[in-house]
């Protein structure tokens, strides 16, 4: 199944249910009414309502509730019985029919042979003390579940009810597998930014600590604190996103620390808009900016050199970037490792372009600046509103 058809179907429910309120609405405004109106408009309010309870119920956090999206279902299609059969085995029903359970799976398998929907009749529902038809839940071509409406008498309304709604039932799962695969795609791409910390940077660390403990206890305490801090963040797991404040509190604990090693040969300045620093912003996404402008940008140089970190308030949203007079890079080298095969080098910046790209689609990723020798610039502009991004931040 490909996003194209997964998108495609929730495109298709979202317009099908717009286009129904829409005309709800229209309805309202030409009789002049305060309320529903007549019968049909209370039925579609009623509807909505009740396929917005089954939704909640098939897309539930900690997984599909199949007894309580039965019960909603049942409500909705008006069937004297219904049963969801998935792919995996799992049975819910709701009804008061004889031989129910055993019925709705004899059935289910017969609608997986076909991948279509079927009516049965009395004698082919065996254990069962009405008429049945069962529609398959499809998703590229596979059959992922399959909901089975009973009744004394199984008429036409029923029969493309129950088919219109199993596909239906389709696109909820479609999105909450959609759901799930960004969240472990943003799961598998931070921990591929947390295995940057690599132990090269621990070692130096650790060895800048030792150095401090004889000469200046004090400050070596300091820098104990700045790695637990830095380490901490870092490896959190408390969700995707962040705010630019605490970002900037864990850059500089690492700073501190590279400072250890490089003394005055780090210049650091912080430009940072007061009202910018409330921005909610993925997670670990300044921060291997900064570590990459350490690293490729001013180690590499014997005299170091300056980094600047800005953040500027652009009304609707928020310009972050950071800058250093290092060493550059080529373009085009930038460019394919951008781009191309899975980089050796600039593996964070490559990850922290994508991450933006995913969340705010292609025009929002990484506006790098840089050449051979003239530094590198590396700027990201973070929309101010995000209703469905959230961070724990205080």
């Amino acid at each position: 199944m490909t996003d194209q058809a997964v998108l495609a179907g929730i495109l298709g429910v979202a317009v099908g249910v717009l286009l129904t309120l829409a005309l709800v609405l229209v309805r309202r405004l030409a009789r002049g009414s305060r309320d529903l109106g007549g019968e049909a408009e209370r039925a579609t309010s009623r509807t909505l309502h009740v396929a917005g309870l089954a939704a909640a119920e098939l897309r539930g956090d900690q997984g599909p509730d199949l007894t309580r999206a039965a019960r909603h279902l049942h409500t909705l299609l008006g069937a004297q019985a219904v049963a969801i059969v998935m792919g995996d085995g799992a049975v819910a029903t709701d009804g008061a029919v004889t031989g129910l359970e055993t019925s709705a799976r004899r059935i289910a398998d017969r609608v997986r042979e076909t991948g279509r929907r079927q009516v049965f009749p009395r004698r082919d529902a065996p254990g069962a003390a009405a008429e049945a038809v069962g529609a398959p839940m499809l998703l590229g071509g596979e059959v992922r579940g399959v909901l089975i409406a009973f009744a004394e008498t199984v008429r036409g309304p029923l029969v493309r009810a129950t088919g219109e709604v199993a596909q239906w039932c389709a696109t909820q799962i479609a999105m909450t597998e959609l759901e799930e695969s960004r969240a472990s795609l943003a799961e598998a791409e931070l921990r591929a930014l947390r295995a940057q910390i690599s132990p090269h940077f621990i070692y130096n660390s650790l060895a800048a600590i030792a150095s401090f403990i004889t000469t200046d206890p004090e400050r070596a305490r300091e820098l104990v604190l700045d790695f637990a801090d830095f380490t901490r963040y870092s490896f959190r797991q408390r969700g995707e996103f962040t705010t630019l404040a605490q970002e900037l509190g864990s850059i500089r604990h690492y700073l501190e620390l590279e400072r250890a090693r490089f003394g005055e040969r780090l210049d650091v300045r912080l430009r940072i808009a007061p009202e910018t620093l409330s921005t909610v912003i993925p997670f670990l996404s300044v921060q291997p900016l900064v570590e990459n402008a350490v690293k490729h940008g001013l180690e590499p140089l014997a005299q170091g050199g300056r980094i600047v970190i800005a953040a500027v308030d652009e009304i609707t949203h928020t310009e972050i970037s950071v800058e250093d007079d290092g060493a550059g890079m080529d373009p085009e080298q930038l460019r394919a490792a951008l781009s191309g095969p899975a980089p050796v080098t600039h593996v964070g910046l490559r990850n922290v372009d994508t991450r933006l790209r995913r969340l705010y689609g292609p025009a929002g990723g990484l506006v790098v600046e840089t050449n051979t020798g003239a530094g590198t610039m590396v700027r990201m502009r973070i929309p101010k509103s995000q209703p469905l991004h959230e961070t724990d931040a205080p």
